[in-house]
This record gives structure tokens, C-alpha cells and sequence, in this order.
């Protein structure tokens, strides 16, 4: 499958824009996941621990495997307190803490996740990068469709345009608008839907943004967010945008060591198909388009808020009510 050109192909400096890929899966653990790797785009094995590996010098840059849970991995914080001590009996624990951890990755293989961060690629080498789904396939990864306990989730990071707040604010709405769309599309798979990996935003969230009178700046763009939406587990997780945007936010939300600042959006919302053939990054990047084409289209994308809005706020007498509600519960 060929990736389309999204309608803003070009980021701030002119370059292609950039698409970070996240995949889960099964069934393939982090050592032969990163051979796999290695065969089909160069690259060399760094080991940060059994479970937790890197594949560094690739086509693209570094690859990073591991196995989807803190437990299979040594205590960083830990670590580094217990090599301060710089003892024998610190070092024996330092041991102990290492071979315990691995032990658990061992027992939790099969049972947990091994996930693939990809480094970002070109939007247009995003078929290249799909050899790389195809190979876990034929080597006997399975996707969130081979288990009931399997809430497995292929995520995209595509590079923002722009960072003005106008075009961040289009962009939000677009996407507000498309993702009834797109979750028909997916056939979001009934275990990611129970489990919060990638809640919709809630409907009070989405009649404030796409309501035509909404002109925030960067900052309260950013405050509302957080305030309507104090999770990462949004379909559309705008956390790592923010905190590349504002590194000295004070909220503890953006400050959160599992947020990574880069200038993307974090969409989270397709499944991992890997039973399915022809499946994979390009045809997720197909579908996330059409939020990318409303955005870039003002006309389009302010008729559709209006019809949005027209559906689903309440109506005068309803909002009276509300206020009064709320007048009363403070009294």
C-alpha cells in the first residue's frame, strides 16, 4: 500500500514531515524482535537490560524493544542510588535487583506486551517501514485480534506543520469531528474499548473547542486540555506536543517522566492487525488524512463544528437549568 501526501506535506523547516510508529504485540520477544530489526534495516544490538533493548545505527536512526511493563526492568532511580553506595553489599543487592527483574520478564513473556518504538520516518518511506509488520507477522507476532486479553494498539506521531495556535486549534477540531469516522474505520477492538488506553474526549470538551467563539491562546489551549482531559489515555493524546511547546509547564501531568516531549501528535487509537494481510502504518496514516485534510479546509471544517454543534448542545431552557443547578448545589 502507498501512503498518501498529506495536504501539508512539509514541516516548519521545509522537511518532510515525520511519522513516529508504536507497535504491540505477541507471541515474538524483545531479543528476536530486534534481530528482526537488524536483518531488515542495519543497525546493532545495545542491550539496556534482558528485556529492554535498542537497535541503534538503522536506516532511520535507533529502534527501541521491550517488553510492555516497568517490571521486567530495572529500577532506574533504584539503580542509581544503589551504585552511589559503591559497596560490595550494594553491589550485591544491585545483583539481586537485576536478576529479580529479569526473572519477571521472563514469567511475563507472552503474558505482557513487547512493544517497537520506532525512530521517526518520512511520511513518504512509510511503506518501507512496513516490511517490518509484515516480518513480525511471518515470524508469529500476534495482534490484538489473536486474544480477548489482548488490547493491543498500533499508535502514530505525525510531525505538526505548524505550531501556531490557530493551526493546532484546527487541527483538535478536525479530529473532535472525525473520530466517530474513524472509529467505524477501525472496528476499534472491544478490549482497547474497555481497557483506558484510548478513551474519546469528553462531549463538554468538544462542544467548547468546536464552538466558533473559542480563540485561545498557546497557553490556554493548553490549560483547557489539561483541565477537561487529565489523561494520557486520550484517542488523541496532545500531552507530548504541549510539553515540547511549554517545557516549563508547571502541571505534573506534562512533567510526568511517560510523557516524551516531541513536536507530534500522539494518535492512539488503531488497532494492532497483525492477522491481517496488506495491514499495517500505511493504512492507519491513510485513514488519520482525513483529519489532516479537514483542517487544512476552514470552510469545511467550520460547517461541519456548526452541524456538530447544532446536534449536540443542549438547548437554551436545558443550559438555564444547568446554571441553575449549579447555583444552587454552591449555595
Amino acid at each position: 500500500m502507498t501512503p498518501q501526501p498529506p495536504p501539508e506535506p512539509c514541516n516548519t523547516d521545509g522537511e518532510s514531515r515525520r511519522v513516529g510508529v508504536e507497535i504491540e504485540f505477541a507471541g515474538l520477544p524483545p531479543r528476536q524482535t530486534a534481530e528482526l530489526v537488524c536483518r531488515l534495516f542495519g543497525g546493532e544490538i545495545e542491550g539496556d537490560s534482558p528485556h529492554r533493548l535498542k537497535v541503534t545505527g538503522s536506516r532511520w536512526g535507533n529502534f527501541g524493544i521491550e517488553l510492555d511493563t516497568q517490571y521486567a526492568h530495572p529500577d532506574q532511580a533504584l539503580v542509581e542510588a544503589e551504585a552511589a553506595g559503591d559497596s560490595e553489599w550494594a553491589r550485591m543487592r544491585l545483583d539481586f535487583h537485576a536478576r529479580t527483574r529479569e526473572l519477571i520478564g521472563d514469567v511475563v513473556t507472552g503474558l505482557v506486551p513487547t512493544e517497537i518504538v520506532c525512530p521517526p520516518v518520512p511520511w513518504h518511506e512509510l511503506d518501507d517501514l512496513d516490511v517490518l509488520i509484515e516480518g513480525l507477522r511471518l515470524h508469529g507476532a500476534k495482534g490484538t485480534e489473536a486474544s480477548l486479553l489482548y488490547g493491543f494498539g498500533l499508535h502514530l506521531n505525525p510531525e505538526v506543520a505548524h505550531f501556531e495556535v490557530e493551526s493546532l486549534l484546527a487541527y483538535l477540531r478536525a479530529y473532535l469531528l472525525s473520530a466517530a469516522w474513524l472509529r467505524e474505520q477501525i472496528h476499534v477492538d472491544i478490549t482497547r474499548e474497555v481497557l483506558p488506553h484510548a478513551n474519546p474526549f469528553p462531549r463538554a470538551y468538544a462542544l467548547r473547542v468546536l464552538d466558533p467563539d473559542y480563540d485561545p491562546n498557546l497557553d490556554t489551549l493548553i490549560d483547557d486540555y489539561l483541565a477537561d482531559n487529565p489523561t494520557r489515555n486520550r484517542e488523541l493524546d496532545l500531552f507530548p506536543l504541549f510539553a515540547y511547546l511549554r517545557p516549563d509547564h508547571t502541571h505534573a501531568l506534562l512533567s510526568n517522566k511517560l510523557v516524551k516531549a516531541r513536536p507530534t501528535f500522539h494518535y492512539r487509537l488503531p488497532n494492532a492487525q497483525l492477522s491481517e494481510p496488506g495491514w499495517g502504518a500505511v493504512t492507519e496514516w491513510n485513514r488519520w488524512l482525513e483529519v489532516e485534510r479537514l483542517a487544512t479546509t476552514p470552510e469545511t471544517l467550520a460547517e461541519r463544528s456548526a452541524q456538530f454543534l447544532a446536534r449536540h448542545r443542549p438547548s437554551a431552557p436545558r443550559r438555564w437549568l444547568t446554571r441553575l443547578r449549579r447555583w444552587v448545589s454552591r449555595q
